[in-house]
């Protein structure tokens, strides 16, 4: 089966592509800086108690409330985390297993649960162009607060102390940055899935992270890894019928794998 743009679906699918890689690829990079792989992972589980939430308040499209209690969610865990002694990596456990198991609770009432499995694997070729124009708005959004706040994102990333020291809030960056996180999770939960999207927001920073020395070719390995994982894999699973963002992921993986064999050749 030969790759084709003769359908709509597969011109959808590569918009959808060119505006939601780069924006994994560029987060990606303070997710793993941060060591916030746990807390991205949480934000899947989050997202999906949103879209319980929504169904619950009779919502046939529930986009919103997932967006509202994705932005909630991150929020409150980042307060929390930072208001007490308790581990972050035991607050995170304890939303995201909270979050994961209300989300199924919710959605198993009255058997209504297989409607929404779509939601655990994604379907990027269901893209439409009403989905597009959301797209476009928030990478437009998020590329621009990116611009903004880099420097404090950075500045945090590396010591805390010190960019207190510096006038910076840190709650509120952090607060600002696990927002974008959640706001990006949300979008596109439906097309990547909810069980392999922590991937996408781990594997392009890390393969790069193996590889670069510098924050510059670092962020730009980053976004040029995961749209290479995302044009390859869109391609290869409509060739061997495969769910897409799955394909993706493994495109990222292989990847991070072999920079991880370069970076061990370098090392010796």
């Amino acid at each position: 089966m030969l790759f084709t743009f003769e359908y709509q679906f597969m011109i959808n699918g590569f918009i959808a592509i060119f505006l939601v890689t780069p924006l994994f690829g560029l987060l990606s990079t303070m997710v793993v800086s941060n060591r916030m792989a746990f807390f991205s992972d949480s934000l899947g589980h989050g997202a999906f108690t949103g879209i319980a939430i929504g169904t619950l308040l009779g919502s046939t499209s529930p986009l919103i409330s997932l967006i509202i209690f994705s932005i909630a969610f991150a929020i409150l865990i980042t307060y929390i985390k930072n208001r007490t002694r308790t581990g972050a990596d035991t607050v995170i456990g304890v939303f995201s297993s909270t979050a994961i198991a209300l989300g199924l609770m919710i959605m198993s009432s009255g058997g209504s649960f297989n409607k929404f499995s779509t939601y655990l694997i994604g379907d990027l070729l269901s893209i439409s162009k009403s989905d597009l124009i959301s797209l476009a708005i928030v990478f437009v959004i998020i590329v621009v607060m990116w611009a903004i706040l880099f420097n404090q994102l950075l500045i945090v990333s590396i010591n805390q102390s010190f960019a207190r020291s510096r006038g910076i809030s840190t709650f509120w960056i952090e607060s600002i940055f696990a927002a974008v996180l959640a706001i990006v999770v949300a979008i596109s939960i439906q097309w990547v899935g909810i069980l392999i999207i922590n991937s996408l927001l781990v594997l392009p920073a890390a393969a790069a992270r193996n590889i670069t020395h510098d924050v510059k070719h670092y962020t730009f390995i980053s976004i040029l890894i995961a749209l290479i994982s995302g044009l390859s894999g869109l391609i290869l699973a409509y060739q061997f019928n495969t769910a897409a963002g799955a394909t993706i992921v493994v495109i990222a993986a292989v990847i991070y794998f072999l920079t991880l064999t370069l970076k061990s050749k370098f090392d010796s």
